[in-house]
């Protein structure tokens, strides 16, 4: 009686939310965690252990049948449990690098995704290219032949002769040939068609991600394998499945690029081994993506002649700084609704500005609509950008172009005070290093004494909206 009603415990079914991971005993309407709506799907037969996220012992049992050394249960002291640097592995390309946080960490997993066609594959197939040289690598399809994984590598003019390929959907079969082969590298390509065979349900449904994702993370951390994960993305631009799925993961990497655009921003958004937020930059040409060394070089671009609305600011990506230049149309409106657009600033912020800039500034623009754009598709989410937007706005208003040796950065605040943003001295020092000979900042971030990597570039500190106003237009 006791083993029935343990059967019938192990085989009940689960709700769980597609978008952010949440499980409930019944279907609901609107997840509780979330607020999503028609999220739920069914989750069969599974385990209180399943639901905790023990569900990799299918991959376990692998493992282990194929002589692999298991994770130990027994608790360690935490002064002796990360002696040494985590082990890295080059890809061979210095942006990927940068954004894994210095190398691919052997043991560790990396989910990339974005839109169709934007070289996800491509970049993979690169970096596999160069660590089959280095380590073992398997690189695993599940969308292509063997043929046309081939015919990319002859296009991108690859020729990794260690390089493993493998084309299979059966997640039990990939984590069998990684083992069977000493793989330390494996990419999977992508997880959206990683089929286990102990759950009854389509490839990419919320059932297979979660047991496909387990059972891979599973296989990394007991053998120290480097696994490598292209993920589909939905609509809104999210990876599709389940929300758990990038908290499973110890790296997650956007693919970012505007439609059109030949250059290609891969930025990690989770990092457990490197900074978050930090952007590698890419060119994607006939021989693949080419990478990008100076990106302020390709984000800034400079006019023949000075031109109004235009003013150049230092952002700071990750750990680096860079140069874009932000850009203001300021044009008397039609309407009784004036609009304001921003596109890659946040466009409640710009309202927010605005108003300051009226209140403190004494320009007026109730009466224009007010356009302003970060060139280069760049998103800057920095409040560093709201001194530059300003002066951008004041510029294109009065049809006054501001000097091209001048740039800026600064938070303003809703009294009128310029504030400071962290790391003043790189975005000075970035500034001086493409030539500009002028910089409008915050008084708080100007430097207090005499920099040799600043020679040449006048530092105006301002704490006042007025000051940096009138800085502007002296």
């Amino acid at each position: 009686m006791a083993k029935e009603k343990g059967a019938a415990a192990r085989g009940r079914t689960v709700y769980v939310c597609g978008h952010c991971g949440e499980e409930s005993a019944k279907w609901q309407g609107q997840c509780p965690a979330c607020a999503e709506w028609n999220t739920f799907t069914a989750l069969h037969g599974v385990g209180t252990a399943d639901r905790a996220g023990g569900r990799g012992g299918r991959a376990e049992a692998l493992v282990r049948g194929r002589g692999a050394a298991a994770a130990g249960s027994v608790p360690s002291v935490l002064s002796g449990s990360a002696d040494g640097e985590a082990e890295r592995l080059p890809t061979g390309l210095g942006e990927f690098d940068r954004v894994l946080g210095g190398g691919l960490v052997v043991g560790s997993v990396t989910l990339i995704g974005g839109d169709p066609g934007i070289g996800k594959s491509t970049l993979l197939l690169q970096a596999a290219a160069s660590l089959s040289a280095v380590a073992p690598t398997l690189y695993t399809t599940g969308e292509e032949s063997l043929r046309q994984v081939g015919l990319r590598a002859r296009r991108l003019g690859l020729n990794p002769e260690r390089l493993q390929l493998l084309a299979e959907t059966g997640v039990e079969q990939v984590i069998g040939a990684a083992a069977d082969s000493g793989a330390r590298v494996l990419v999977v390509d992508s997880i959206q068609t990683m089929v286990a065979e102990a759950v009854d349900s389509s490839p990419g449904s919320v059932t297979q991600l979660r047991e496909s994702a387990a059972m891979l993370v599973h296989f990394a951390k007991a053998t120290g394998t480097a696994v490598l994960m292209i993920g589909h993305v939905t609509k809104e631009g999210a990876i599709a499945g389940p929300r758990i799925l990038e908290h499973m993961v110890d790296t997650v990497l956007y693919f970012e690029s505007d439609s059109g655009s030949r250059f290609r921003v891969v930025r990690a958004v989770k990092n457990r081994f490197g900074a978050a937020n930090e952007i590698g930059v890419f060119a994607m040409e006939e021989g693949g993506l080419r990478e990008v060394r100076n990106p302020s070089a390709i984000f800034l671009s400079r006019h023949e002649t000075p031109v109004s609305g235009s003013v150049v600011m230092v952002t700071r990506e990750g750990t680096r700084p860079m140069l874009v230049e932000v850009q203001a149309l300021v044009d008397e409106s039609h309407s009784t609704n004036p609009r304001r657009v921003a596109v890659g600033l946040e466009g409640n912020r710009l309202a927010l500005l605005l108003a300051v800039l009226h209140r403190h500034g004494g320009v007026l623009l109730s009466a224009h609509d007010v356009f302003v754009n970060v060139v280069g598709g760049v998103r800057v989410n920095e409040t560093a950008a709201d001194l530059p937007a300003l002066l951008a706005a004041v510029s294109s208003l009065d049809d006054r172009p501001l000097s091209q040796d001048v740039v800026a950065f600064g938070e303003v605040g809703l009294a009128g005070e310029i504030r400071p943003v962290p790391f003043g001295d790189e975005r000075l020092r970035e500034a001086a290093k493409h030539g500009f000979k002028r910089a409008i900042v915050p008084k708080q971030n100007a430097p207090r004494r005499e920099d040799s990597h600043l020679k040449g570039l006048e530092v105006v500190g301002v704490s006042r909206l007025e000051e940096a106003l009138a800085a502007a237009r002296g």
